[in-house]
């Protein structure tokens, strides 16, 4: 993976091990983004009033076939957070109504459903998940037993933001579909991450961002809609887009990508990202990236002696390790200032915990600085 590393833009006085939180873009890539922004410069009537579908429309269909999906099936919004909240807030939400997650969710889309909640009087159920994780059926039959007849809505993540851990969701997703329960999934570190079959997971609503591990500019993510809901999915922003002058079919594309005027460059870019992962045999970097991802489960957990949260089978690119009881923010401030690492610590359940992101540009001499600094601290 040494002569990948330099295809990306990372400074190199800093070892980056948090590639989970905002990614990084390849040279390759970043100049197809920048090519895309100069043409709109040169002329941005004829690029927005006039190409915008058809350049939109050839964007959308190789991310399409990357998750296996109809390219009218989903639409470019900023980041997994927009995605998920234009569904979310489509929501006829009623007093009582139920959403059912997990205490594993992303603080700003819990921030999200909370809003919602407290607006409509409807209760946000968070189910408490212990570590270490068992099995997948325990956590399925967790899950499950928090459903009631009030549950509107199973909002799950699939890889978990603050525990980086891979959800067994598939088939929680068939029950929620057999009880005509909505299945609304935060896929924000699974696009690039690990393989995605939206016809095969076949939820309601999918988002992820594509600027993490997709490796595609900032500000690139889709929303994915099953077909049959699309009718029910409202703009965030009402704009020219609104009751297109289309067939009803093209209504979801047409209310979602005309929002007004704004740089698409990042999504025309998401292909020339696709391009660039397929030309690099990037199951070979996933299988090294995880296999340096167990590595430094092992040292450094060999370090503070903490049992991990999971075996490697939870876990991809990015693992989550627990520390012993420290000030969060004099620590991650420490790793950066004194031994320029970039790596967040995470505060989860009133437990302080380190999550280390690999990516194609790292090594086993990135990780081994970190467990020498950790020590030191």
């Amino acid at each position: 993976m040494t002569e990948l590393s330099k295809q990306f833009l990372l400074r190199p006085d800093t070892i980056f091990l948090n590639h989970g939180s905002f990614g990084a873009c390849p040279l390759p890539v970043f100049q197809e983004y920048q090519r895309w922004q100069l043409e709109l410069e040169q002329q941005p009537v004829e690029f927005l009033g006039r190409r915008f579908d058809e350049l939109l429309r050839a964007a959308r269909e190789p991310l399409a076939q990357y998750v296996n999906c109809d390219a009218d099936d989903l639409v470019y919004v900023p980041n997994a957070t927009t995605g998920l909240n234009i569904a979310a807030r489509s929501l006829k939400l009623n007093v009582g109504d139920e959403i059912v997650t997990t205490d594993h969710e992303y603080g700003a889309l819990n921030r999200t459903w909370e809003f919602l909640c407290e607006k409509a009087g409807a209760i946000y159920k968070r189910v408490p998940l212990p570590i270490p994780v068992s099995t997948d059926q325990d956590f399925v039959e967790r899950v499950w037993e928090a459903i009631t007849p009030r549950t509107r809505v199973l909002f799950l993540s699939h890889i978990t933001s603050p525990t980086a851990l891979i959800f067994p969701i598939q088939e929680l997703i068939c029950r929620a579909r057999e009880r005509g329960i909505l299945s609304i999934i935060d896929g924000a570190h699974t696009v690039g991450q690990i393989p995605l079959d939206l016809r095969a997971l076949d939820a309601d609503v999918y988002s992820s961002n594509n600027h993490k591990w997709l490796c595609a500019p900032k500000g690139s993510a889709f929303l994915y809609v099953r077909r049959a809901l699309q009718n029910d999915i409202e703009p965030l922003v009402v704009s020219w887009g609104w009751r297109p002058e289309k067939p009803a079919s093209a209504r979801f594309v047409q209310e979602q990508e005309w929002q007004g005027t704004r740089d698409i460059a990042a999504y025309l870019a998401t292909p020339a990202a696709i391009q660039f992962l397929l030309e690099n045999d990037w199951d070979t970097v996933r299988a090294e990236c995880h296999a340096l991802a167990v590595y430094a489960q092992e040292k450094i957990s060999a370090l503070t002696q903490l049992a991990p949260l999971s075996d490697q089978t939870w876990f991809a690119q990015m693992v989550t390790l627990p520390l012993p009881s420290c000030e969060q923010e004099i620590v991650k401030t420490r790793l950066y200032d004194e031994f320029r690492i970039e790596v967040p610590i995470v505060q989860w359940n009133a437990r302080q915990f380190i999550r280390v992101s690999l990516q194609a540009y790292n090594v086993r001499d990135d990780v081994d600085p970190l467990v020498t600094a950790l020590r030191k601290i």
